[in-house]
């Protein structure tokens, strides 16, 4: 039904307007007595086969919200009801920013991808942690920091510091986002020695409380193999608690529109079906250059419940989708859980 009926009619309009009507309907539905409740009969699975134990918390079913979604931390909780095992909020930044000019997020219906250049658009990190504080069920929620557009690398840490600082009480682990090829010169953050200066000021606060928050680097799928092994480097001797991979792709490799309309398009990460091959390819990698002794999430290209299975095979120990999610509709994350328990059954039997 979502992709004969549904999909067509809110593929009519703009993607920035359908997201933002999407995230109203599950805010007003949230609200109301019983709706929450309702979600999570039709599309929640629960079983003892789809629990997993990462970082010290005991996720539901291994499959996650990508961040980008619920940028504002506005609507986690319908979003567990949807079934998700746990929401990643954000990319959260100190202060508000409206992000890039419009247009900037771009449907590749052919490809089944999107390319988005938003730009970190949020309310900042106070709005989000109102948001949070409120939240009434237990829901495992992950925030993904990044810095204001306006400021300058060599300021960096100081703001991711001070979203780490603020949302310390509030969710469950973090995720450094300095990989995100949306905003300017973001991804030279990327090198060992910026990596470390953001890192250690984190890992120092993190010493002196008494809960303690995983912290995890997303990366690139843009990164070679030489740089993966740096951020493997990094990860180590930083004693970060795992890796996230991948974030979009500048790549535009494999795309069926012609260079002309490409070029219209303009920059923006790619995800979705184009970005599947290289996703599977890092985590892959990193699974085998930590010895299987870190976990990963694995995200890009989880376009199929076989996408899906094959990224838990190379070595992912969590999931995410996002595109995967928009073109497959709100059934997607129940059909993954479903075949994760059927594989599980059938190899104990």
């Amino acid at each position: 039904m979502y992709k004969r009926i549904i999909r067509p009619i809110l593929f009519c309009f703009p993607p920035e307007t359908i997201h933002r009507i999407v995230i109203c309907m599950l805010k007003a539905g949230g609200s109301i007595p019983g709706v929450k409740g309702l979600l999570k009969k039709f599309f929640t699975v629960r079983h003892p086969l789809l629990e997993r134990e990462v970082f010290g918390m005991k996720f539901p079913n291994p499959v996650g919200l990508a961040a980008g979604l619920d940028k504002n931390a506005e609507v986690f909780l319908p979003m567990a009801a949807l079934g998700f095992g746990f929401v990643e909020i954000g990319t959260v930044t100190p202060k508000a920013q409206l992000g890039n000019p419009k247009p900037r997020l771009f449907r590749l219906k052919q490809d089944n991808a999107l390319i988005n250049r938003m730009g970190f658009n949020n309310n900042g990190v106070e709005a989000a942690v109102k948001k949070l504080k409120n939240r009434k069920w237990k829901v495992i929620v992950g925030g993904n920091l990044g810095k204001n557009t306006l400021t300058p690398n060599e300021k960096a840490p100081a703001d991711y510091l001070q979203l780490f600082r603020r949302l310390y009480d509030h969710v469950d682990y973090f995720v450094i986002n300095v990989s995100c090829p949306n905003i300017a010169n973001l991804r030279n953050l990327q090198n060992q020695d910026s990596l470390k200066k953001i890192i250690e000021g984190l890992t120092e606060f993190r010493r002196g409380q008494n809960n303690y928050r995983p912290i995890l680097m997303k990366i690139s799928p843009d990164l070679s193999f030489e740089q993966i092994d740096e951020a493997v480097a990094v990860m180590k001797s930083c004693n970060l608690d795992g890796i996230v991979a991948v974030n979009t792709t500048t790549s535009r490799e494999g795309l069926s529109l012609s260079a002309e309309a490409i070029a219209n398009i303009g920059n923006g990460g790619l995800s979705g079906a184009p970005l599947t091959k290289r996703a599977l390819e890092v985590v892959k990698y990193v699974r085998e250059r930590t010895q299987g002794q870190y976990p990963i999430i694995g995200v890009g290209g989880i376009m199929t419940v076989e996408d899906a299975l094959a990224m838990l095979d190379a070595g992912a120990s969590l999931i995410q989708i996002y595109s995967g999610f928009i073109y497959n509709g709100p059934a997607f994350v129940k059909e993954i859980c479903k075949a994760i328990i059927a594989r599980a059954e059938t190899r104990e039997s």
